[in-house]
C-alpha cells in the first residue's frame, strides 16, 4: 500500500515571489509570506493525518495486532520527511513504533491521550518523544471500529523546520517561528530556539507576546538581544498557534 503526502506548492510559490519584492509591496508582502509559511506547516500536518485516517480505516489497522498493521505502518514512515516516531498505541497506553516494536514506556500520562482514545484527532501538540528523545509535534488518530488503539506520528520539530527553511527561502535579515497558546516555540528558523519560550532570550518581550494572545493578525515590533525588530503574524484556527516572519 503506497501512501503519499500530497503538498501543494502554490501557497509557497506566491510566498517566495512577495518576499522577493518586498520593498514594494510593504505590509502586503509580508502578510502573504506569513500565510504561505502557515500553508506549509498546516498542509504537511494535515497530509499526516489523512494519510492516519486512511491507514485507520483498513483491516489491518482494526485488527489491534501489531504483527499486521506494522509493515504499513513502516510504509508510512518511509514516505514522511519528517517523522520522529510512527507509533501504535492501546488504550492502556503501551504502544509500538516501527523502528522500535513495543516501547518500554507508556502514553498514557499524555495530556493528549484521553482525547484521542475517546475519538478526537490530535493535531499539534508538543512533547520530548518517549521513544527517540526528538522534540516531537503531535498528529494522531483513533482507528476506527476497534477503539481500543490508535495511529500516530511524532512530527520531528527539526526536520518540519527545516523543510520551512527551505521551502521559503527567506532573506538573512528575516526569519520563521511559531508560538502555540502557551507561547512555546513549536518551529523555528534557529533550531536551537526550537521548544524554547522568548523569555528564555529576553525577558521583555513576553509581555509583546501575551498582549496579541488571541488576535487573528498583525504586526508587532520588539526589541530582542539589541535588535529591533519587526514581526507580521497570522493565527491558524486548526492549530492554535500563531505564525510570524520577523525581519531584523
Amino acid at each position: 500500500m503506497k501512501l503519499k503526502l500530497m503538498l501543494s506548492g502554490l501557497i509557497t510559490l506566491i510566498a517566495l515571489l512577495l518576499v522577493g519584492c518586498g520593498n514594494n509591496n510593504g505590509n502586503t508582502a509580508m502578510d502573504v509570506s506569513v500565510r504561505g509559511f502557515q500553508g506549509i506547516v498546516e498542509e504537511h500536518l494535515a497530509g499526516i493525518l489523512n494519510a492516519e485516517r486512511a491507514i485507520a480505516a483498513s483491516v489491518e489497522a482494526q485488527s489491534g495486532d501489531w504483527d499486521t498493521v506494522k509493515p504499513i505502518l513502516a510504509q508510512f514512515a518511509d514516505d514522511l520527511s519528517t517523522d520522529a516516531a510512527v507509533w501504535y498505541v492501546f488504550s492502556d497506553g503501551h504502544y509500538y513504533t516501527v523502528e522500535k516494536d513495543l516501547v518500554d514506556a507508556s502514553l498514557s500520562d499524555r495530556d493528549y491521550f484521553s482525547s484521542l482514545m475517546s475519538g478526537e484527532d490530535i493535531e499539534g501538540d508538543l512533547v520530548i518523544s518517549k521513544s527517540t528523545g526528538k522534540r516531537s509535534i503531535i498528529v494522531a488518530t483513533q482507528v476506527g471500529g476497534n477503539t481500543s488503539v490508535a495511529i500516530g506520528v511524532s512530527v520531528d520539530a527539526e526536520l518540519l523546520s527545516q523543510l520551512v527553511t527551505e521551502r521559503l527561502q527567506l532573506p538573512e535579515n528575516m526569519y520563521f517561528f511559531a508560538l502555540d497558546q502557551e507561547f512555546q516555540t513549536p518551529i523555528h528558523s534557529n533550531i536551537e530556539r526550537i521548544f524554547a519560550y522568548p523569555a528564555e532570550f529576553d525577558e521583555s518581550v513576553e509581555g509583546v507576546f501575551k498582549s496579541i494572545q488571541g488576535n487573528d493578525q498583525g504586526v508587532i515590533t520588539y526589541t530582542l538581544n539589541g535588535d529591533q525588530i519587526t514581526a507580521t503574524y497570522h493565527a491558524s484556527e486548526i492549530l492554535g498557534w500563531q505564525f510570524f516572519i520577523a525581519e531584523k
